[in-house]
């Protein structure tokens, strides 16, 4: 199983970012798709969460409004769109798919991608 985020970069506050996840090795349609963050000394967050079909999300509080996440089950990726981008939200990003859609248990994931930076300057 492979799960290839991409996307981040170097970016200046206000900018707007979109990172892809790419998976494979797995049945794309039959996880619900996650994001998570990790700033420089912090722990791991979780960010948003997208269901099977795509047709449920939930973000953590501090994204809502400016992230979206969104899934192209034919292309086996999921996008989260960053809107409005804060110095705070330099971290880097990973993706992570888990087999039942739970906001309320998001940790429990089943497979882990690796990371991409994102660096907001002000």
């Amino acid at each position: 199983v492979q799960l290839q985020a991409s996307g981040g970069g170097l970016v200046q506050a206000g900018d707007t970012l979109r990172l892809s996840c790419e998976v494979s090795g797995l049945i794309f349609s039959a996880y619900a798709m996650a994001w998570f963050r990790q700033a420089p000394g912090k722990e791991r967050e979780f960010v948003s969460i997208i269901s099977k079909s795509g047709d449920e999300t939930y973000y953590t509080d501090s994204v809502k409004g400016r992230f979206t996440t969104s899934r192209d089950n034919a292309k086996n990726t999921v996008y989260l769109q960053i809107n409005i981008l804060k110095p705070e939200d330099t971290a880097v990003y990973y993706c992570a798919a888990d087999a039942a859609y739970r906001p309320w248990a998001p940790y429990g994931v089943d497979f882990w991608g690796k990371g991409t930076q994102v660096t907001v300057s002000s």
